[in-house]
Parts: C-alpha cells; sequence; structure tokens
C-alpha cells in the first residue's frame, strides 16, 4: 500500500512539475519573442529580460520568508485545523495540508497570466514575480515532500549534505523540540542555530545517515 501511495504521489510530483516548468519556461520565451514581433524589432528587452529574472529570483527566496512566517502564524494557529493533517500519519497519499500549495498556486497563476498577456516592464516584472513563485513550490515539493516525508523517491537529492541537514532540521520541527523551530525550510538550519539546536541536528544527521 505505501509503495502504490509513494507511486502515485510521485507520478503527481513529476507531472505537475514537467508539466508547469515546460509552461513556464515556454511561456516566457514566447513572452519576449512575441514582444520583439510586435515591435518590429530584432534586439531583446534587455532591461525587461533583467526585470523579470531578477523578481523571479527575489521571489523564489522571498518565498521562504513568507513560509516560514504563515506556517508559525497562521498554520500553527488560526488553519491548524487544516494544517494537523501534515503532523499526523498520512492515510493515503494526499492530504489536507496539501491545499495550501494549491492556495499558494492562485498569486502565482493570477501574477504569470497578467504578465504574459501584457506589454511592458510591470507586467514582465509580475511575470517574474509569479515564476519566482512556481520556482519555490516546485523545490519545496521535492526537497519537503520527497525528501524529508519521503513521500517519493528523490535519488540523489537524498545524498546532498545541505539537504540532509534541511531533512534533520524539519524533523526537529515535528519533534517540537525547540517551540516547533525551525518554521522555515531552506533557512531552517540559521532558525536552529538561533535556539541552540546544533547538537541535535548533528544527532539526527547522523542517525538519518546510519539509517540510509
Amino acid at each position: 500500500k505505501k509503495k502504490a501511495e509513494r507511486t502515485t504521489y510521485l507520478f503527481a510530483a513529476v507531472a505537475s512539475s514537467t508539466l508547469i516548468g515546460g509552461l513556464s519556461i515556454g511561456a516566457a520565451c514566447y513572452r519576449f519573442l512575441w514582444q520583439m514581433q510586435e515591435k518590429g524589432s530584432s534586439e531583446l528587452p534587455a532591461l525587461e529580460i533583467l526585470g523579470t529574472v531578477s523578481l523571479a529570483l527575489g521571489a523564489a527566496v522571498g518565498m521562504e520568508f513568507w513560509a516560514r512566517w504563515a506556517h508559525k502564524a497562521l498554520w500553527h494557529s488560526c488553519l491548524w485545523s487544516m494544517h494537523k493533517s501534515h503532523h499526523v500519519p498520512r492515510q493515503g497519499p494526499f492530504e489536507v495540508n496539501d491545499v495550501f500549495a494549491i492556495v499558494n498556486a492562485v498569486p502565482a497563476i493570477a501574477l504569470m497570466s497578467y504578465g504574459f498577456s501584457h506589454q511592458g516592464l510591470l507586467p514582465g516584472l509580475c511575470f517574474g514575480t509569479g515564476l519566482g513563485i512556481t520556482i519555490f513550490g516546485m523545490a519545496y515539493m521535492f526537497v519537503h515532500d520527497g525528501l524529508v516525508h519521503q513521500r517519493f523517491s528523490v535519488g540523489p537529492l537524498a545524498d546532498v549534505p545541505y539537504f540532509r541537514k534541511v531533512a534533520a532540521a524539519h524533523q526537529i520541527h515535528h519533534a517540537n523540540l525547540f517551540d516547533g523551530v525551525p518554521y522555515g525550510l531552506f533557512l531552517g538550519l540559521k532558525e536552529l542555530e538561533a535556539v541552540g539546536g546544533e547538537l541535535e541536528l548533528k544527532k539526527l544527521v547522523s542517525n538519518r545517515h546510519h539509517k540510509k
């Protein structure tokens, strides 16, 4: 049964990532080519490309801080009735907590749709922001759902030392050893350092390595 659940979620993860990733890359390329054709120019809109890429990277990083805040202030507070499905044994390949991924996808889709269908720097920035949210979401799914909670196999990703620490740090969150810290994922190590959780982190990293 567990194998079937992992296979189901793996298919959903890979299919959605491939589709969304392909559409995002295709949309970005088409958008710039379309603008060049509209303007009758052979020059790439350098400023707009720079803005789009910068906002994509900025939004991807910013989402880590948003997710950390939302995790603590919302998911473990007023939205606990939904998030608690992530802190108990899962029944089936999905859980109620997965709804939050869909919620985060709404602004990403809206921003990318607006940016794709309009010309100019502002739409380009909107497109980049939506793209950054999407990139973070895909990375979060593979690291959090795949590596940390082993809802599907992530292959060589599990051998990267940094990601092994990320996985161990998130285990500490679920164990509630430091009042729920860390609430973030990719920068959770910094949160643990701030509360003196380095020793516990080292123990868990070592245990995960030996179990493997």
